[in-house]
């Protein structure tokens, strides 16, 4: 037989654990026996152990003490493994004998190195009746010191061999079920793998049994193992490893998983329980896939379960955050048909629905039901409901909730003082915000979080003394800024164009050990940027590489953008370039920057060319991409090219929007095509879109042009009827239209509107207005006009005197159009060549001289 000392040793000394009496007579219940054959010891066993195999059979288990009591002193010191073994066998009918006889063995060095005698042993015990004496030894021995289970297990198949027991997947399910009951997870997984080495297949309750205490202990990489190695086995498990395996996946947040595992599950046939559809439902709902998990609720429903309150309000939760109020309502009544009350979860849920869809009319509504039925709003509850009424515009009722909180105990969260700082703010309610401020100051809520929403919008506003007023109000108070703080400070003294105090805030932001962040370096470059300051601008830039902060799109945007509005777009390009192939990734912002600059420089190839690029980079155009372009081609006479992009962009499912329309719509007028320009209006009108002020003023200006001032006056009529204020272009088209039409008294109301709404006419609108009235031989109010003009120290453009010169002229009136000249001249007006076409070859063919310069 083969020497197994070291494994036998820790095998037995768990199984037998040493108890001391001073002498034999100590041992209770014992009788003292001589040893002498096999047949000797089994025939005295049963004599002589009568008191011990009572307490055994009453108790119905073997005390692992009562296993290692000691034995005679003087049993034969020659005792092997050998006569054990024997012995046990000659026990391998009986059970019950084999366990007492090793009850009463002395335990000797050289038994103790007996491993076969101790898997004899478990055998026996395990293909008997008596099968729960063995589960319970190899608990003990599992919870002990014990060897390896690939040595136990491969003596355990070998003495099957040598002593005809028969190999029972049992033994091995028995000592797995028992390392994981000790804890001992990992001789759990070296017995499940050495039992699918030995090409047997486990139990599957023992598979459950350890990959719940894997999930249990979060191992959930080694449990996903373990289930597929299962199935590969062909062990397919049953419904509680389903549950096992979505819980692993409910712990992950792994949607995806939890479907296969559910759906593979079905697949196979295995006969689900509601407490599996009720886990799935859960997981469904964090993604959330309201849809699915409604689906879901249908099936369980249509197998006769009743889904608990917890998946209900699951379900309906996942509803409401997809905005799906309907579906949310729905399971609601069904709910309640179920026989359920409908919980405050529930009840928050649909109230935040309510506000989502800006029905707080709804949410309002709700809470008096739920108060009258004795739910009483949370915490959550007012939260959502002080957040839906900021949102929706009644602040009013916002803190009314806010303060009927605090009458009932429940500390408001610094969010809702939060929202109703912020719902104050919007509403220009400074006074109600500062004073909440104050409040929430004082009992200790505020935090920088409120203190850096009143400090935004102060700095938005522009109201920058009150912002550093503030400031020192807080820090006094105990509340430190944070680089939020910093940097709303900064960017308001960029919006005033102080871009001196702006630094002296950052420099402070260092002094006091703030770290600046990108979104601080690009507010003080796009500050300098603004003033034309390119050279401090990447001063800052340096500095932020210096610091090893990484620029973001926004940052490279500011840059590219500063140098486009100094037309050093090329500079912007190359820099961009640079970039790039540094492994900057680009998005569309830049692209569309640096068109938008080529295109103001007048170079529409190279902004064609940028296009081009950033298709081939596979970076998509956005609908600000297409209208800069289109603006570059409408400028350029191109309009054909324009309408090529704009179908292109329709082609790729890209909404025009009210630019682009404006765009297009003034190249077709400026074409004099108001056919396609009126096409164009009408499109936008079905899209859904409403005309603002550049299309009306180029619409009026195109009709006025093709001489059809009844479209124009039409326009003009449903501009002032849709609340668009009219401007200074706005007039002058109609004022020039209406005089060159001899409609002088509609002109004059339309001049009259204009100086009653305080818009003064410049150059070019009193340039209109003498020349229309001129060619209608109102010369004594153009001059009229004229002198109104140097009343108001306005200086007369030589045109103005060209239009008076030529209309007299054209009269006959020469004195007139001489003294005209001769006040030009004593203006300091200098005339120009076609003054004295004029005057002196007599040059003059009528309106068509300046109409040309007068368009729009």
């Amino acid at each position: 037989m083969r020497n197994h000392s070291s494994n036998s040793s820790l095998l037995l000394s768990s199984l037998f654990k040493k108890k001391s009496f001073s002498s034999l007579s100590e041992i209770p219940g014992k009788t003292i026996i001589q040893l002498s054959s096999s047949e000797d010891i089994k025939h005295n066993i049963d004599a002589s152990v009568e008191t011990s195999s009572k307490v055994a059979c009453q108790t119905n288990l073997v005390s692992l003490e009562s296993i290692n009591g000691n034995c005679d002193t003087s049993l034969n010191s020659a005792l092997t493994e050998s006569h054990v073994i024997n012995t046990l066998l000659n026990s391998k009918s009986d059970p019950t004998s084999a366990l007492k006889y090793f009850k009463r063995i002395k335990k000797k060095i050289e038994f103790a190195k007996c491993t076969d005698a101790v898997c004899i042993l478990l055998l026996i015990l395990t293909n008997s009746a008596e099968t729960h004496r063995a589960q319970y030894l190899f608990d003990q021995f599992a919870s002990g010191k014990s060897v390896h289970p690939s040595c136990l297990m491969d003596r355990l198949v070998e003495c099957t061999k040598l002593y005809s027991f028969p190999l029972d997947i049992q033994v091995f399910n028995y000592l797995l079920k028992s390392y994981v009951r000790a804890n001992k997870i990992e001789e759990a997984l070296h017995c499940f793998n050495k039992i699918v080495e030995f090409d047997m297949t486990p139990s599957i309750q023992c598979v459950n049994i350890l990959l719940t205490a894997m999930v249990r202990k979060n191992m959930t990489c080694e449990a996903r193992e373990l289930h597929n190695k299962m199935l590969l086995i062909g062990v397919s498990g049953d419904c509680f490893t389903l549950h096992v395996m979505l819980h692993a996946c409910l712990k992950e947040g792994n949607i995806l998983e939890a479907e296969q595992h559910f759906l593979q599950a079905k697949a196979r046939g295995v006969k689900l329980d509601q407490e599996a559809y009720s886990t799935f439902v859960r997981l469904v709902c964090l993604k959330p896939n309201s849809g699915y998990a409604s689906s879901l609720l249908r099936e369980m429903r249509a197998a006769g379960w009743v889904p608990s309150e917890g998946t209900f309000t699951s379900v309906i939760t996942a509803c409401v955050k997809e905005g799906n109020m309907a579906e949310a309502l729905r399971l609601k009544d069904d709910m309640v048909n179920c026989g359920q009350f409908m919980n405050l979860a529930v009840a928050t849920s649909l109230m935040k629905g309510y506000c989502m869809q800006g029905d707080l009319g709804s949410a309002l509504v709700l809470v008096n039901e739920i108060s009258k039925s004795g739910l009483v709003p949370n915490k959550v509850t007012y939260s959502v409901l002080i957040d839906g009424c900021c949102k929706n515009g009644n602040i009013e009722k916002a803190f009314e909730f806010f303060s009927e909180m605090k009458t009932k105990g429940i500390q408001p969260s610094v969010y809702s003082l939060n929202s109703i700082v912020e719902g104050y703010l919007k509403c220009h309610s400074w006074q109600n915000a500062f004073t909440m401020f104050n409040d929430a100051l004082e009992s200790g809520l505020a935090n920088v979080f409120t203190f850096n929403t009143l400090l935004s919008s102060l700095c938005k506003e522009g109201k920058m003394n009150e912002a550093c007023n503030l400031w020192d109000e807080v820090i006094a108070k105990g509340i430190s800024p944070n680089v939020v703080s910093y940097n709303n400070i900064i960017l308001g003294h960029c919006r005033k164009d102080n871009i001196n105090a702006a630094c002296k805030v950052y420099k402070e932001m260092l002094d006091n050990g703030f770290t600046p962040n990108a979104v601080t370096f690009t507010i003080l470059m796009d500050g300098y940027f603004k003033k034309g300051d390119i050279e401090n601008a990447f001063s800052i830039f340096h500095r932020m590489k210096d610091a090893n902060i990484l620029p973001t799109d926004i940052t490279l945007g500011i840059i590219i953008k500063g140098l486009c509005k100094t037309g050093r777009t090329s500079e912007g390009r190359d820099l961009f370039n640079k970039f790039v192939s540094q492994g900057f990734i680009p998005t569309c912002m830049p692209y569309n920057t640096i068109i938008d600059g080529f295109i103001k420089e007048g170079n529409i190839n190279l902004a064609s060319n940028v296009y081009r690029e950033m298709c081939e980079v596979g970076i998509t155009p956005s609908t600000v991409t297409y209208t800069s372009l289109i603006d570059g081609f409408c400028k350029g006479n191109n309009i054909d090219l324009a309408l090529k992009l704009l179908n292109d962009m329709k082609r790729k499912g890209l909404e025009m929007d009210i630019k682009a329309y404006g765009t297009l719509i003034d190249g077709f007028c400026k074409r004099r095509d108001m056919k396609s320009a009126n096409e164009l209006l009408n499109e936008l009108r079905g899209a859904g879109l409403s005309p603002n002020r550049f299309i009306y003023n180029s619409m009026i200006a195109g009709f006025k042009n093709m001489n059809n001032i009844e479209a124009a006056i039409d326009l003009y009529k449903n501009m002032v009827n849709e609340g668009i204020p009219c401007d200074l272009k706005t007039y002058t088209s109609m004022i020039d239209g209406l005089l060159k039409n001899g409609r002088l008294l509609y002109a004059s109301d339309i001049h009259t509107e204009m100086l009653s709404r305080g818009i003064l006419p410049d150059d070019r609108a009193q340039t209109v207005l003498i020349n229309g009235l001129c060619n209608k031989g109102q010369f004594e109010n153009a001059r009229k006009i004229l002198e109104d003009m140097n009343g108001k120290n306005m200086i007369p453009s030589v045109l103005i005197y060209n239009t008076l010169i030529a209309g007299h002229f054209k009269e006959g009136n020469l004195q007139e159009a001489f003294r005209l000249h001769d006040e030009m001249l004593d203006r300091g007006i200098v005339p120009d060549n076609i003054t004295y076409d004029i005057l002196v070859n007599g040059k003059f063919k009528g309106d068509g001289n300046f109409s040309r310069d007068l368009s729009f």
